[in-house]
């Protein structure tokens, strides 16, 4: 049957059974319904993947058999309206979307629900457009955003349930807490996954330098500084070899902050041979369907995109999730990953790539959160996310074989450079002979197992990033780690490099 987006015109004849943890949530939902005031605020925690639109539709279903009111279901995107308008469908509840194309509300009296668009529905209240009437229970969903707070105030004598899978404001000025008097918290990740819910993650990280980043006004990396890192023909490079590594041969999803960013990933890919789609928010939406259909398709299809499948997207086939970006928000790092959680009779388990250091920076997918602490004190956790600078100081660079194999003849790569430094400095001397020491040694490397200089050249070149490494290493040591003074010592550094690499060889010759 296909449902028209404006109204839902047939019941079907079933509605779906909850498991377990959904029927506990909801009769604990449905305590403070009945015992607690007309008009009081509630918010519900429950993981991606849990079935959040299936609890609530049970709700709507029970409130409506119980309650002699309506209800109004809030969403911020369209798909979200459409898949609830569904599910809601699927639980005999008779109900209306009211989209852009609802200009005025003369039926209503033909519905016991509404799906509405929060800015539609907010314009069409200010215009005066609509009225409506008897409304008892108001459900938001994702409600950690905030522009639905601009609507509370039309509902004020109503019950607020909001939703959400993780009980942190989108704006940290504007907590939860104030909106929501209590938060109701469901099962766990891991509990889902044990019970057989969601399906295993098995996480690959690498680290990421991140120190050309910056944050913008909404707490989160801004997308300018994002492409100049991640276009970057290194980080094209590490996102190709670690998908080689994991993901090849099963579906993939990419996640990029940035168009140019996700384009530059679609042409390395294409380059290297592989069937690779790029979807962001520009498309039309026939392109739109037509890239999904393609995707859901194809078993080792890969997409990248932007901004644009972290919420109503559902495609449970989906086996590998590649963060190739930072972030600093908790409620998109779980959103991300969630996609790949759903579990299929074929699915037991999916592989997350992480390229941005958000491992480091929230913990595991799987691993528990104080949602309780989180929604009551906002501050204390958001002041207490690990940052880039902590997290680059733990990073332990590790040469890939490949490129320790193109030096047979040396036996030891390790350099210790603040054990260098404090030797240094205590016996009085500058700290740049740190880096002295250091140059001398992959002169070392490079002359031990090279023929001639221009063998020795290009060995330097498969040095870059154990020079970044101690470059990064030496900046934390002189307290002096700004991006441009790290990039104009790593470019000072290779010159060097390369000149005593000449002389060494000048001095052979001779």
């Amino acid at each position: 049957m296909k449902i028209l987006p404006e109204k839902v015109a047939e019941k079907p004849t079933e509605f779906k059974t909850l498991y377990d943890y959904q029927e506990r949530d909801l009769k604990e939902i449905f305590d403070r319904i009945n015992n607690k005031s007309d008009d009081y605020n509630l918010l519900y925690q429950l993981p991606t993947g849990g079935g959040k639109t299936v609890i609530f539709s049970e709700i709507v279903r029970r409130y409506l058999k119980e309650k002699n009111k309506k209800v109004v279901i809030l969403t911020h995107r369209i798909e979200l309206c459409k898949q609830t308008s569904k599910m809601l469908a699927q639980f005999n509840v008779k109900n209306k979307v009211i989209n852009s194309k609802v200009k005025e509300l003369d039926d209503q009296n033909e519905f016991e629900c509404f799906v509405a668009m929060v800015e539609t529905l907010n314009n069409r209240i200010q215009d005066d457009k609509l009225d409506l009437e008897d409304i008892g229970l108001v459900i938001v969903d994702e409600a950690h955003y905030n522009s639905f707070r601009k609507l509370f105030k039309y509902f004020e004598h109503c019950f607020m349930l909001g939703v959400t899978a993780t009980p942190l404001s989108s704006n940290f000025k504007l907590p939860m807490k104030d909106n929501y008097r209590e938060l109701i918290v469901g099962d766990s990740i891991s509990s889902l996954v044990e019970k057989g819910f969601l399906a295993q993650a098995v996480t690959h990280t690498y680290d990421v330098g991140l120190s050309g980043l910056t944050i913008g006004m909404n707490g989160d990396y801004t997308v300018k500084s994002s492409e100049k890192v991640y276009t970057d023909i290194t980080m094209q490079n590490r996102l190709l070899q670690a998908y080689n590594e994991v993901c090849k041969g099963k579906k993939t999803l990419i996640f990029n902050n940035g168009i140019r960013t996700s384009l530059e990933v679609e042409d390395t890919f294409r380059r290297a041979g592989i069937e690779i789609r790029h979807l962001d928010n520009t498309n039309t939406k026939e392109e739109r369907k037509e890239i999904l259909r393609w995707f859901r398709k194809k078993d080792d299809a890969v997409l990248t995109s932007v901004s644009i499948l972290t919420t109503g997207f559902d495609e449970p086939s989906v086996e590998n999730i590649i963060l190739n970006r930072a972030t600093k928000s908790l409620t998109l790092y779980y959103q991300m990953i969630g996609r790949g959680s759903r579990i299929l009779d074929t699915k037991k388990k999916f592989q997350i790539i992480d390229l941005g250091n958000n491992v480091a920076r929230f913990g595991l997918w799987n691993e528990p959160v104080d949602w309780q602490q989180v929604f009551r004190s906002p501050d204390f956790y958001v002041e207490n996310i690990v940052s880039d600078e902590e997290i680059e100081r733990n990073f332990v660079y590790k040469m890939p074989e490949k490129i320790r194999a193109e030096f047979p003849n040396t036996k030891d790569f390790t350099f210790d450079i603040k054990g260098a430094y404090d030797r240094i400095t205590k016996e009085g001397k500058k700290s740049k002979l740190v880096l002295d020491e250091s140059i001398a040694q992959h002169v070392q490397w490079c002359v031990e197992n090279s023929e001639d200089v221009f063998d020795a050249r290009i060995l330097a070149k498969m040095l870059k990033e154990d020079i970044s490494d101690r470059v990064r290493r030496y900046s934390y040591c002189i307290i002096n780690n700004t991006n441009n003074y790290r990039e104009w010592l790593e470019e000072d550094y290779y010159r060097r490099l390369r000149l005593a690499i000449q002389q060494e060889f000048a001095g052979v010759d001779s």
